[in-house]
């Protein structure tokens, strides 16, 4: 597994500027160190499935910034607060991604969701992005990442999809179990009964939220 030790100096210097970078971004919320831990906690996440190196130092980026807005998402008591939802299966390449596309595109800004796996695939599953794809939602720019305890921190919601045990069990959360498919190695033709499924279950979840859908 890799560690910081491990980084060469000129990745190092690449996750500095990232971490001035998204810190500028985050003013007045977090600080620099803090910023820096998460980018290079990131890395290190990404760097043990990783299949195209060169694409650490942008995977770090977006995925400290989407635990980064998980954060500030937890920290939010305010009366405007919208629900959040994290979904959560074992390679984060097929099922949560679908569900997560489906949410963040019938939802809007009406509400906020995550994805993760207990154990991620190096990339998307491309016949579900394909799928996906079919009926208009681009989640080809997603990618497989570990669950975090700041996604964790931010849901009302967790929804679980074949990850059994391997998913924790945290104090105060929701949990809903959706018994899925796993796309993995199936066609595209019969990934889509999947992805309508989970259509189905995404917007019987909103209903419980009471988040209108488009």
């Amino acid at each position: 597994m890799a560690d910081i030790d491990s980084i060469t100096l000129a990745t190092r210097d690449s996750l500095g500027r990232v971490a001035i970078d998204l810190q500028e971004r985050f003013r007045g919320t977090f600080g620099l160190e803090t910023v820096r831990d998460l980018v290079f906690d990131s890395y290190i996440e990404l760097a043990v499935t990783a299949t195209v190196d060169r694409w650490l130092i942008v995977g770090a980026e977006r995925f400290a910034d989407q635990r980064l807005r998980a954060l500030i998402h937890a920290d939010d008591h305010s009366a405007t607060r919208v629900p959040g939802v994290l979904f959560l299966c074992v390679h984060n390449s097929g099922r949560s991604q679908m569900a997560l596309g489906w949410f963040a595109h019938l939802a809007g800004d009406r509400a906020v969701a995550w994805s993760g796996g207990s154990e991620p695939e190096g990339e998307i599953n491309g016949a579900a992005v394909a799928a996906m794809a079919e009926v208009d939602i681009d989640i080809s720019r997603q990618f497989p990442k570990p669950w975090t305890m700041e996604f964790f921190s931010a849901a009302d919601v967790v929804v679980t999809m074949g990850c059994g045990d391997s998913c924790p069990l945290v104090p105060g959360k929701h949990y809903e179990d959706w018994e899925l498919d796993d796309p993995a190695g199936k066609s595209f033709e019969e990934i889509r009964p999947i992805r309508d499924e989970i259509k189905q279950r995404v917007i019987k979840l909103m209903d419980q939220l009471e988040i209108s859908h488009a």
